[in-house]
């Protein structure tokens, strides 16, 4: 101490007020997540799995994955499970149905298999919100592993008529009989994500991301024409069009159309997913990032009901922004310090070793960041010894972050040939014809629109022929005249003119 007294570092004034707000947050928003509660089951539900609930499932895979995570989604005794995928697929994946209802002895009419003519996330999840009779939609990746108790829960939050969109909790499975290093990492990030999302519902209602592992809407707001353009027609500064980063948009939707949304964070609502076990992991998280990185800017500079909605989450959202060159800095002050420690002190050097830097350095970062971990060790405290790698995968990662905003015109899957390939989209649906088509996106056109508000919400299996609607408009009619002229074009549309559109049509 008397070392630093002498030296009077004034390079540490700026990094400690930083770190002490950074970590001012982080208690409160461990404050605001240990104070969080969900959304009790209520005595007499207005909606049940039976007879209001969808599951919608885009997928190009049909493994041992699926099955597992099928037979978990019947317990929950949901009317109907649409899975949609590419027509190469159709075959195994009705088989896969049909076994999965077998063991389980249900109807195998409750699965059903679509196709729609290439592999394209946002157009697969379009055409099963088109086959959709129930009020409420799920959507579930095809390795989502619920708890029999998820839906009950998922469909107690919308007993408040202004919730339209509800997520959960997450943890990681593990692929083999043990986690690897990656799956690890993977757990710590979906610990840290608990806790913040828990924190912003509590805090103020928001949420930046209604993950699509697992995510509940009210169908009366993906059939409305305006969002069925906007979902698969969305563009990057105009040109780049974006298959994945779908739960960013839905999530971007409900802020800006005045609806709440609400994330049930419990053991009862808390899914289990696969992740990548080895280094293409990395590559979901550039993914992940880059989808972020395009939301979050649309959010705060361009759509920007974020701010008024809900302030902490667009503070949040401001601190990721940052978040890379604070990190950033923290290696670029060692160096510093340590380069000044090898000159004498007579010519302006420091008493402090570099040695003694560095190891306050490393003791700094392991206790800090052992702590930021600390609800995921306190139930898997043989994780400890992976501490060291987080903390290197953290520097990494701010390092990607800025990759990866530098590389946002990058639109594809990353980690599936062909998916989000535009040119290969296109060239694939001319030469595919399909037979599992809906009728059209006009199929729920009403000579006169009258949209719910969300103040008094949706009455139930009020969804044909109505549409949510945007902030601002709430009780007012919207017919199809009064919609965009690219959605009211689409509305129009049969199923070949829309999945046959010219590139210019979309933007």
């Amino acid at each position: 101490m008397l070392y630093l007294t002498s030296d009077n570092f004034p390079i540490f004034v700026p990094f400690g007020v930083i770190g002490f707000f950074r970590y001012l947050w982080f208690l409160i928003r461990l404050s605001a997540s240990f104070t969080y509660r969900p959304v009790p089951l209520p005595a007499n539900p207005t909606y049940r799995a039976i007879e209001d609930v969808t599951i919608i499932v885009p997928t190009i895979d049909a493994g041992e994955e699926f099955k597992e995570a099928a037979r978990s989604w019947l317990v929950g005794e949901p009317k109907e499970i649409l899975i949609i995928t590419e027509e190469k697929m159709l075959g195994p994946l009705e088989a896969l149905a049909a076994e999965v209802t077998s063991s389980a002895c249900i109807d195998p009419n409750r699965i059903r298999v679509l196709t729609v003519p290439f592999a394209n996330k946002r157009l697969q999840m379009t055409h099963g919100i088109k086959h959709c009779t129930t009020d409420i939609i799920v959507f579930a990746d095809d390795d989502a592993i619920w708890p029999p108790t998820l839906l009950p829960y998922v469909l107690a939050c919308f007993e408040d008529q202004k919730v339209g969109g509800v997520g959960t909790s997450q943890r990681v499975q593990a692929v083999g009989e043990r986690m690897t290093v990656w799956e690890v990492l993977a757990a710590f990030r979906l610990t840290i994500r608990n806790i913040e999302i828990s924190a912003s519902t509590h805090i103020d209602g928001g949420i930046p991301c209604l993950s699509g592992r697992t995510a509940a809407y009210r169908t009366v707001i993906l059939k409305d024409p305006d969002f069925l353009h906007g979902f698969t027609h969305d563009y990057w500064l105009g040109k780049y069009q974006l298959n994945s980063g779908d739960d960013k948009f839905l999530t971007r939707w409900m802020v800006s159309h005045g609806w709440s949304t609400y994330v049930q964070c419990c053991k009862e609502a808390e899914l289990l997913s696969t992740m990548k076990p080895n280094w293409r992991f990395l590559k979901q998280v550039l993914r992940w990032t880059r989808n972020t990185w395009r939301s979050d800017l649309r959010s705060l500079f361009t759509e920007r009901y974020i701010w008024t909605s809900h302030p902490y989450v667009a503070y949040t959202m401001v601190d990721k922004l940052y978040n890379p060159f604070t990190l950033l800095a923290g290696p670029c002050l060692v160096s510093y310090l340590i380069y000044k420690s090898t000159i004498p002190v007579d010519k302006g050097g420091y008493h402090l070793p570099w040695w003694n830097i560095l190891l306050s350095y490393g003791v700094w970062l392991l206790a800090t960041r052992t702590a930021k971990l600390s609800p995921h060790l306190w139930h898997r405290p043989q994780d400890i010894i992976y501490v060291p790698a987080f903390i290197l995968f953290g520097y990494y990662f701010a390092v990607m972050k800025l990759y990866a905003l530098c590389t946002l015109h990058e639109t594809g899957w990353g980690t599936r040939t062909g998916i989000g390939d535009i040119a290969a989209a296109t060239a694939a649906a001319s030469h595919n014809p399909y037979a599992n088509r809906p009728h059209g996106l006009g199929a729920y056109q009403s000579a006169d629109l009258l949209p719910p508000s969300p103040a008094s919400g949706p009455a139930k299996g009020s969804f044909e022929g109505t549409y949510s609607t945007a902030s601002g408009t709430e009780g007012q009619q919207r017919t199809p005249q009064q919609r965009t002229p690219r959605a009211r074009a689409v509305a129009l549309m049969s199923d070949d003119e829309y999945y046959a559109q010219p590139a210019e049509f979309s933007q």
